[in-house]
């Protein structure tokens, strides 16, 4: 049977503080579950505490730093484009949550591209790409531009700033159904049937979506970028890892969550999932031990739906943490009562700022990423 020990205990015996004790937890490195004695508190798995505890003693190795580099580890790669620091989000040095108060999608990805020039998007009449979903459509624009758009390899900058703005209209066309010279924010509102207050949530929601540092997606269009492919079939590497349930599509984990605190209330549904030692989707995040300031700038521009609010309360509660950027999308799409799968169509549209950043960024390095592998197989 396994042993369980108390947030205290677990903190003292790692060394640690509350926050990153909450940290490994929501990335997997120590199981928690809700004391039955006392429903608010948790408690922790003493085999998975004690060996945390003697990695940390024996240090690593240079080979287990770099094994260990791809999962939330030491940075692999210099970028001026993002970062986290302090809790906080950075676009090119800016505050994303201070962006996101009065800033256009198009501004901050002009931003992010590091270009202080409008867009020049030249204006055409092309058709819009076929898909019952707008998850569909974005899939076939970029795929339909993957063999007449030029490669990245060898270009300026500033050439391929035209390119970008050009694929970044066409997928928030993509997006919306149609297409228009608006701003992104408006034309997805009038597609979704929203009014003003509306369309201004989606605007601060796609500026806080626009990229987030080196995360799965990004670092798959950087790969794409790195053999000199063009911006589409960056963007192309980014949307396919976006599609994967461990990325862009957390929110669909979270909307199963939901349902099922409509069935069982907020509380039951947070214990059955904690005492089958499953983490809760849409709570915590690795990168913000003290809570998603993502999250936060988006949840506090509207009233969180009932449900959604006492989700909230009873996770946090049991210690699994507060709501991340995946939780608050699924409110906000609540809120507006937007078709399911909006919270992936604002995903993927805002995140292909960033991936296009960071494939012209990638670029100008003129190197290829090519990781080597640690052999484990079979003697040689």
């Amino acid at each position: 049977m396994m042993d369980w020990m108390t947030a205290e205990d677990a903190m003292a015996a790692l060394g640690v503080r509350a926050q990153t004790l909450y940290a490994y937890v929501s990335r997997g490195r120590i199981t928690a579950q809700t004391d039955a004695a006392d429903p608010r508190r948790s408690r922790y798995s003493a085999a998975d505490v004690a060996a945390l505890a003697d990695r940390k003693r024996r240090g690593r190795k240079a080979s287990d730093v770099a094994q260990n580099a791809i999962a939330w580890g030491e940075p692999v790669l210099a970028s001026a484009i993002t970062t986290v620091a302090r809790g906080c989000l950075y676009y090119r040095g800016r505050d994303a949550v201070g962006l996101s108060q009065s800033e256009s999608f198009e501004s901050v990805a002009r931003l992010l591209r590091d270009q202080s020039a409008p867009d020049l998007v030249p204006v055409t009449d092309a058709a819009i790409a076929k898909g019952k979903t707008a998850g569909a459509r974005l899939f076939a624009t970029l795929a339909g531009r993957v063999g007449t758009d030029l490669p990245v390899a060898g270009r300026s900058p500033r050439s391929l700033a035209v390119d970008a703005a050009s694929l970044l209209d066409a997928v928030v066309t993509a997006a919306a159904g149609q297409d228009s010279r608006d701003p992104a924010h408006e034309r997805l509102a009038l597609a979704w049937g929203c009014d003003a207050d509306g369309a201004d949530l989606i605007r601060r929601a796609l500026v806080l979506l626009a990229d987030h540092e080196l995360n799965a997606s990004t670092f798959a269009a950087r790969v794409a970028a790195s053999t000199g492919a063009s911006l589409a079939a960056s963007a192309l590497a980014g949307l396919a890892t976006l599609s994967g349930p461990l990325h862009g599509g957390m929110a669909s984990r979270v909307a199963v969550f939901m349902a099922e605190v409509k069935r069982s209330g907020a509380q039951a549904a947070t214990a059955d999932r904690l005492m089958r030692g499953e983490p809760l989707p849409g709570f915590g995040h690795p990168l913000y031990p003290e809570g998603d300031p993502r999250a936060q700038a988006l949840l506090e521009r509207f009233e969180t739906p009932k449900r959604w609010a006492a989700a909230a309360q009873a996770a946090e509660a049991a210690g699994s943490g507060r709501p991340n950027i995946d939780f608050a999308l699924t409110a906000l799409a609540k809120h507006l009562n937007l078709p399911d799968d909006a919270p992936f169509t604002l995903f993927a549209t805002a995140r292909c700022a960033g991936w296009v950043a960071h494939a012209i960024e990638q670029s100008q390095t003129g190197r290829l990423i090519r990781p080597r592998a640690r052999y484990v197989g079979a003697p040689v």
